[in-house]
């Protein structure tokens, strides 16, 4: 079981649950998350906890089943953005709920934006964030080309997604990308005491509260993500670069 699922006095918790490999994102794991967020919209939930398993939060796209995917047909290869990472985004963002995020080590590429699907984040201080996208030749999915724009604005969001920058739990806090950041052996409960209170909180309120704030743009972002993921993966520079990152080697790019 790569994520757990449990409801308990109107709490809904979501686990990430795959330690081993730092939380990366196969396919099981992805349909299994999509159906514990679409479990997560039952009349009982009153909030929502995302948190995960070991000390990374999710390090995004498992690039182990990937390359099977690219050598089977590369034009196909990132079907799994439409398929698997738009639903998930979709699902949490149709939550009328409060999300709260506990975030763990890294939190990095489809992690982040998983993460800034919610509503509130708790970092560690030894928490990282990146989006990791352009280091093996592709743009952006996960809905990062809007909410990264939207929590951080056009330049700090540009630079991350160009330049690959890693942003410490520190600079998160400053910048406004996490809400809290707390020793890491108190991410959890930090952000389960603040999931419990929203739990028992007044529920009509926070919908209407996450209804004047609503992203309306995200699912045109969505759309545009995924076409765009679809192109690039078939590039020779996405290819060679996952390679790469597989070999533990430094990627070169011919632009194409």
């Amino acid at each position: 079981m790569t994520v757990r699922f449990d409801i308990t006095d109107g709490l809904a918790t979501i686990t990430l649950a795959r330690p081993e490999a730092h939380n990366a994102l196969d396919v099981a794991t992805k349909v299994a998350l999509a159906e514990a967020v679409q479990n997560a919209a039952a009349p009982e939930v009153r909030a929502v906890l995302i948190t995960a398993e070991g000390k990374n939060f999710c390090v995004g796209q498992d690039l182990g089943e990937h390359v099977p995917a690219l050598e089977a047909d590369p034009a196909t290869a990132m079907d799994t953005v439409g398929e698997h990472y738009n639903p998930v985004i979709r699902r949490l963002a149709a939550l009328e709920v409060p999300i709260v995020v506990a975030i763990p080590g890294a939190c990095v590429g489809a992690g982040l934006g998983i993460a800034l699907a919610g509503d509130i984040r708790v970092a560690g201080t030894k928490s990282s964030f990146a989006t990791a996208f352009t280091g093996i030749a592709l743009a952006s999915d996960s809905g990062l080309s809007y909410t990264l724009v939207e929590a951080l604005g056009s330049s700090r969001a540009a630079g991350l997604m160009l330049l690959g920058d890693k942003v410490t739990a520190a600079q998160a806090l400053d910048w406004g990308l996490v809400h809290r950041v707390v020793d890491d052996a108190d991410v959890l409960e930090t952000a389960r005491t603040l999931a419990t209170s929203l739990a028992s909180g007044p529920t009509r309120a926070y919908k209407q509260v996450k209804s004047l704030i609503a992203r309306s743009g995200l699912s045109d972002a969505l759309d545009r993500e995924a076409q765009a993921q679809t192109a690039l993966g078939q590039t020779v520079d996405h290819r060679a670069a996952v390679d790469a990152f597989l070999a533990k080697k430094r990627a070169s790019f011919v632009g194409m």
